[in-house]
């Protein structure tokens, strides 16, 4: 489904993906971990297209730089770690939003009732249907974070993107969303790539985790095999195991 041939890119010339490869099949969820800096966010922005790179990036066997942005975000859906607010929409606007390229006459036509429907059934999946009619910014960091959530959702893409999805939601919003999107990458051969700081919220959810290190794949494989913690200890400078053990008994107290 997606597959990078040795991608280089950054800013100013200054290289912070410095040859990545990597193939991401039909139905996998993939999480993306490393410290500070390291490209992660960068990485998700050459997945999507959103700034220029060396190398390629495919999709369906389509390179993504002969792609329309249109053809892109009808596959690709981004959450972005901030999202910037430029009109008060009411929610369930600003969620309609990721209908256009669905809607007949694009996003100056008018939605059918299907699209209507679906953009309810977004709403109800993040737990804010019953306050649909909210200006967006009047809404607090976490409920906002869901808006942006349900808009990606309501694309119908066949990948999503995640940068840091998780921010600003209390451990409740955070199992329900990992739970949420391993039911929506069971469908239909779609995959989820996420970026995620908590490591143990990256394996249960995630088939696969890459561990990204000053802009290079330090490590990747199955999600279990991360669980001796020598490589993120390298990295991290921390004592993985026990903040594993630690933020698994968080989990267990709170599920």
């Amino acid at each position: 489904m997606l597959k990078l041939e040795n991608v280089r890119c950054g800013y100013n010339d200054t290289e912070v993906i410095k040859g990545v490869s990597l193939e991401v099949k039909m139905g996998e969820k993939i999480c993306i971990i490393g410290p500070n800096g390291c490209g992660k966010t960068t990485l998700l922005k050459a997945i999507a297209g959103l700034i220029k790179c060396e190398g390629e990036v495919y999709l369906s066997g389509i390179p993504i730089s002969k792609m329309k942005r249109s053809e892109i975000a009808s596959k690709i859906a981004i959450l972005r770690q901030n999202e910037t607010i430029y009109f008060s929409y009411t929610i369930y606007d600003t969620v309609m939003l990721g209908r256009y390229l669905h809607i007949k006459g694009g996003i100056f036509g008018g939605p059918s009732n299907a699209d209507r429907d679906y953009v309810m059934d977004c709403l109800e999946r993040v737990g804010l249907a019953d306050i649909k009619d909210r200006q967006i910014n009047t809404l607090s960091g976490g409920q906002l974070q869901r808006v942006y959530l349900a808009k990606a959702l309501a694309q119908e893409p066949s990948l999503i993107l995640l940068d840091e999805p998780t921010n600003h939601l209390d451990l409740r919003f955070q199992i329900e969303l990992i739970e949420y999107l391993k039911q929506w990458a069971k469908k239909d051969g779609r995959s989820v790539i996420g970026v995620l700081h908590d490591i143990n919220l990256a394996m249960h959810f995630a088939d696969k985790i890459l561990l990204l290190s000053d802009g290079q794949i330090s490590m990747y494989g199955d999600s279990m095999n991360f669980m001796d913690g020598e490589m993120l200890e390298k990295i991290y400078h921390m004592d993985i195991k026990g903040y594993m053990q630690k933020s698994l008994k968080m989990w267990g107290d709170n599920t």
